[in-house]
Parts: structure tokens; C-alpha cells; sequence
């Protein structure tokens, strides 16, 4: 079986590293094929990160190569497409594949059809704020990442949506190891420059957390500097050293924002941290609410006073984090890894093969 991944970034793209690439080696093992063609390359991240534009004629090149691969689609027995095949273009690609019978999967991990319908510009709500709905309605299958974009996928009129949430390979993170305690705790973020907005909301509320009980506060994967009246540390990430720097965390923390954007995340920081055996704290918005079973293996918060209480309670009782991060690996265990969502995967691009 000869598959193509229309991906959205390179292997370095977190979305597109964990909703595809890390599949690739499993899928091989069974014999397929597999193609990745992704539609921005590595300079983009870089660019995107460092919050630098491109210019438009290097904009077009990536929609011109995009074009090209779509001429050998005919050499594969299924396509998988993550979110969309061209951003911020119409679904008439994906019409076209439905009309010729090209059978697509396509993979949503955001709710980017806010994008569209929530999108400032008049021009594009007009013209594209049902679109993703109609790459939905054309696909052969969903994969969606948590229960809002399964919702959606239903209200599109979706012909088969699988649940397929964003995993990590359990493998390869160690949980953390509670010996002799240390004199500070450790307070820890990882993500990207840009989902670092959400730490610099709660920024003041650390602060002031500080004060009453000082503690360490590390960033990985952004480097813009937090106004933080503590220590804070910036280690740099890269996909072979994460674990060890989560490891290096005692609590890991996961703000959001309260807007229909967050209900489409992922929770994948909550995954990563209770992978690593360590308690959580986080919004109480979306899949954070499905990931953490409040006072069992984290806390869920609603507000400022709830972010200084649990923390607080979480920094005073090295028994109860302990307690939190058990209790959080053995949840990723049995419902996050890997190779659980492999054993949907491979039997569902078969089965779609065959149809």
C-alpha cells in the first residue's frame, strides 16, 4: 500500500511531527509506503518562530509546489491531509478529490475553522467560513483530535470520524524520579514562541506566587523574556533533549486563553508533563478538562486565586505531587501512547485502501 501525507510543516513542526511523522516508522513496519510531502519547509519555522514575514513570492512557491504534488495523487491508494490542502484557499481540491473517488483522510488537532469564520477580514468569513466544513463532508474519514473537532466533524456531515488524540511515544519518557527533595521547586512551560502568550498572561500571577512561596521557573522552547520577579531559565529545546528538561520540572503548568480557539487544542503539554510523571495545573478549558481528573493527578483552574492556591498547595506537599505524577502516568499509559493510537491507525488506512 502506497500512502502520501499532505502535512502541513516539516518533521521539526510540532503539529505535523505528532499528528504524522512519529507514525511513519510503525506504518513501515506493515509494509506501506509512505510519502510525506510537506507544504512549508523548515525556513518557514524558522521565520514563523522568530516572528519574521516572508514575502509573498516565497509565499507562492509554496502553494505552486503544493500544486505539482497534487499530479501524482493517482500513484497512491490514499492520501491523508492534515487540516487542508491549501491554507486560506478554496476546498475545490478537495471537491475534486470526492468527485474522482480519491479516497482522503484528513487530521485535525486545532479548530483552524476559526480561521475562517472568525476571521477579522469580512472578505475571507464570505468566502471560506464553511470551507473546512466541506473538506469534512468530502473526506472519507475525520481523525480528530479531542470532542469539539469530533463535533464539528458531525456537524459537517462527515461519512466517518475516529477519535485520535495528539500522543506521545510513552517509551521514551522516564517517569521522574522522587529522591532527596530540592531547596526550590521547579515550575515548568514547554511550548513555542508562539503559544508563549499564554504563560505571559498568568506572568503577574507567578510573580506574586513568588513572593509567598520562591520558586524556579523554567521556559522550554521560547526564548522571549518573561517579566518575573524570580529566577527563570530558558533551556533550549530540541526533540532529543525534551524529556530530559521536563524531567528537570517539578510542576508543569498549561494556561490558556477562554476563547472557541482553545476548546480545539490538543492538551499536549499536559501529555508530555504526565508522561514524565509530574503533576499538572491548568486551565480549566477544553481537552484539559478530559486529560486531568481534578485533585487525582493535577489541578484544574477557573481563576486567578485558584492558579496562587494550587500551585501553592502543590509547592508546599512533595508527597502530593508524587501522588499526582503517578497517578498522571499511568492515565497517559492507558489512553495517550503511541503505539495505542498506531493500532487505530494502521487498521484504518487498510480498511480504507480496500473500500
Amino acid at each position: 500500500m502506497k500512502v502520501l501525507y499532505l502535512t502541513k510543516y516539516s518533521r521539526n513542526g510540532a503539529s505535523s511531527r505528532l499528528r504524522s511523522y512519529q507514525y511513519f516508522s510503525y506504518l513501515e513496519n506493515e509494509g506501506i509506503i509512505v510519502t510525506v510531502k510537506p507544504f512549508f519547509n523548515e525556513n518557514y519555522l524558522k521565520q514563523l518562530y522568530a516572528k519574521n514575514k516572508l514575502s509573498k513570492l516565497v509565499l507562492t512557491q509554496f502553494y505552486f509546489k503544493r500544486f505539482t504534488v497534487l499530479f501524482s495523487i493517482f500513484r497512491y491508494e490514499i492520501i491523508v491531509i492534515e487540516k487542508e490542502i491549501f491554507p486560506y484557499f478554496f476546498s475545490w481540491f478537495e471537491r475534486l478529490f470526492f468527485l474522482l473517488n480519491i479516497k482522503y483522510i484528513v487530521d485535525y488537532d486545532d479548530a483552524i475553522f476559526h480561521n475562517y469564520d472568525l476571521n477579522t477580514n469580512k472578505l475571507v468569513r464570505f468566502f471560506l467560513k464553511n470551507k473546512i466544513e466541506t473538506v469534512m463532508k468530502c473526506s472519507t474519514c475525520v481523525l480528530t483530535g479531542n470532542n469539539y473537532l469530533a463535533a464539528k466533524a458531525k456537524q459537517s456531515g462527515a461519512l466517518k470520524i475516529v477519535d485520535f488524540p495528539t500522543v506521545i511515544d510513552i517509551k521514551n519518557y522516564t517517569p521522574k524520579h522522587y529522591g532527596k527533595l530540592k531547596n526550590k521547586v521547579v515550575i515548568g512551560w514547554i511550548g513555542s514562541p508562539t503559544t508563549f502568550k499564554y504563560v505571559k498572561n498568568i506572568a503577574p500571577l507567578l510573580s506574586r506566587l513568588y513572593e509567598l512561596h520562591p520558586f524556579e521557573l523554567h521556559i522550554i522552547g521560547a526564548e522571549e523574556r518573561l517579566d518575573f520577579i524570580g529566577t527563570v531559565k530558558y533551556p533550549k529545546w530540541s526533540e532529543q533533549n525534551e524529556v530530559t528538561l521536563l524531567s528537570n520540572i517539578d510542576i508543569g503548568i498549561m494556561p490558556l486563553e477562554d476563547t472557541l480557539w482553545e476548546q480545539g487544542k490538543c492538551a499536549y503539554k499536559l501529555i508530555q508533563y504526565m508522561g514524565c510523571g509530574l503533576p499538572v495545573v491548568a486551565s480549566s478549558i477544553g481537552m484539559n478538562k478530559e486529560v486531568i481528573e481534578d485533585n487525582r493527578n493535577g489541578f484544574l483552574v477557573n481563576n486567578d486565586n485558584d492558579w496562587i492556591e494550587k500551585l501553592s498547595v502543590l509547592i508546599k506537599n512533595a508527597r502530593l505531587r508524587k501522588e499526582f505524577g503517578e497517578a498522571g502516568r499511568k492515565k497517559i499509559e492507558l489512553e495517550f501512547s503511541l503505539e495505542l493510537n498506531a493500532q487505530k491507525l494502521i487498521p484504518l488506512l487498510k480498511d480504507v485502501s480496500r473500500k
